[in-house]
């Protein structure tokens, strides 16, 4: 935050000269896209493989799978619902970019075609995303079914998942002179008042938030499970505070599952399997987020978006989404894939991360709070359909 205040005085001072730093900031974009495409694929496989064994999860693993996708999907819709509306990026001016049109429209199968790459290391050099990510799960999904024969392979995606989050640390801590670069290029050569542009996009974030929270989730307490949503939503603002404070899905893990234990009355059994799946695949926050990006980027980039284009938005976004990195501003790294469905290239994406980034901080605390509430929503859900609520625990008077 402080290097976001001292952008803002330096930009307003130097004025045009500002744009003499925007070397750091180009640098600092310029080491997101490095590390988006092994980013993607090895957290990915790691993901699925994370998982576990499916004959031993069976029915508990696909009824959260189907929670867990089937409220991501709902979240980004919310999001888009939202973006469409307020219309965040419209009338944004984007320093460097300009409109770009649509390419022809493919037919719905040949871009389903589109996915599967016959060259899955092609897919990988180039950045063809919904093929890495088509490749990924694949791929997971056959470590996962080989069992004990693809082990070491699945260690080595593991391990290639912890070195990948290691790196994107790395990168992150440049993030304060990124972000005082890249702030300071935005007020000196469009004012303080460009700071306003960007307060429909956050309103657009946190109302889309708010609403899948309340809604989505209050009614799965509701009308799902039979159970108070007031009580739901009082036992986990232990959770919900952490969360926010820490921008970290895994770094919450343990606060949320003692939530789970004590306050939801989940037993171990589905608390110990649930939650950790959900911080690893579950990011109905970064959903919504990366979402109404998309749909901000195409209105400040003049490109027209169609119910297609929707559609391939919301289908990108919930399969990316499994492979969000647990690490504070992931999901923008994530934009590109979901751009690159709609043919907008990395290159205007990346201007459009550019100008996001500086006030990425405060609403990445709002999107964990959201992951964090998805993930012990669907934790009751489970609990109680397989028998592993204690009701009493959950309905219990509070304490004064």
């Amino acid at each position: 935050m402080g290097m976001l205040v001292l952008g803002i005085v330096f930009g307003a001072v130097a004025g045009a000269n500002a744009t003499a730093i925007s070397w750091v900031g180009d640098i600092f974009i310029s080491l997101i896209r490095m590390i988006v495409v092994p980013l993607v694929f090895v957290t990915l496989v790691s993901g699925v493989i994370a998982m576990g064994d499916p004959k031993r999860l069976g029915s508990l693993g696909i009824k959260t799978l189907a929670l867990y996708m089937g409220t991501t999907l709902i979240a980004i819709t919310i999001g888009l619902t939202i973006a469409t509306i307020v219309q965040p990026g419209v009338g944004i001016d984007i320093s460097g970019a300009e409109a770009k049109v649509l390419p022809p429209a493919k037919s719905l199968e040949e871009r389903l075609i589109g996915i599967i790459p016959t060259n899955p290391v092609a897919a990988l050099a180039n950045g063809d995303m919904l093929s890495i990510i088509f490749f990924a799960l694949m791929l997971g999904a056959g470590i996962l079914i080989s069992g004990e024969k693809a082990k070491p392979l699945a260690r080595l995606f593991d391990s290639g998942s912890e070195a990948m989050l290691k790196v994107t640390h790395i990168v992150m801590e440049m993030a304060p002179f990124g972000v005082f670069a890249l702030i300071a290029k935005v007020v000196g050569t469009g004012g303080i008042g460009q700071l306003l542009t960007v307060v429909p996009l956050a309103g657009a974030m946190v109302g889309a938030c708010l609403l899948h929270v309340l809604i989505t989730h209050g009614a799965i307490m509701k009308f799902l499970l039979k159970l108070p949503p007031a009580r739901f939503f009082r036992d986990i603002t232990g959770a919900q505070l952490v969360a926010f404070s820490t921008s970290s899905s895994s770094g919450t893990l343990p606060v949320t599952m003692a939530v789970a234990e004590e306050n939801l009355g989940i037993k171990p059994a589905v608390a110990s399997s649930v939650l950790p799946l959900g911080a690893t695949i579950n990011m109905d926050g970064s959903g919504i987020y990366v979402g109404i990006l998309a749909v901000f980027a195409a209105q400040a980039l003049g490109v027209p978006l169609a119910l297609e284009q929707y559609l391939l938005i919301a289908l990108a976004a919930t399969l990316v989404s499994i492979g969000t990195a647990a690490v504070p501003s992931a999901s923008l790294f994530l934009l590109a894939t979901v751009m690159g469905v709609i043919g907008i290239e990395d290159a205007q994406t990346f201007l459009i991360v550019g100008f996001v980034f500086p006030f990425d901080r405060p609403l990445d605390m709002i999107r964990t709070v959201v992951n964090v509430t998805g993930d012990l929503s669907v934790a009751t859900a489970v609990a109680k359909w397989e028998g592993e609520l204690d009701e009493d625990t959950f309905r219990r008077p509070a304490v004064e």
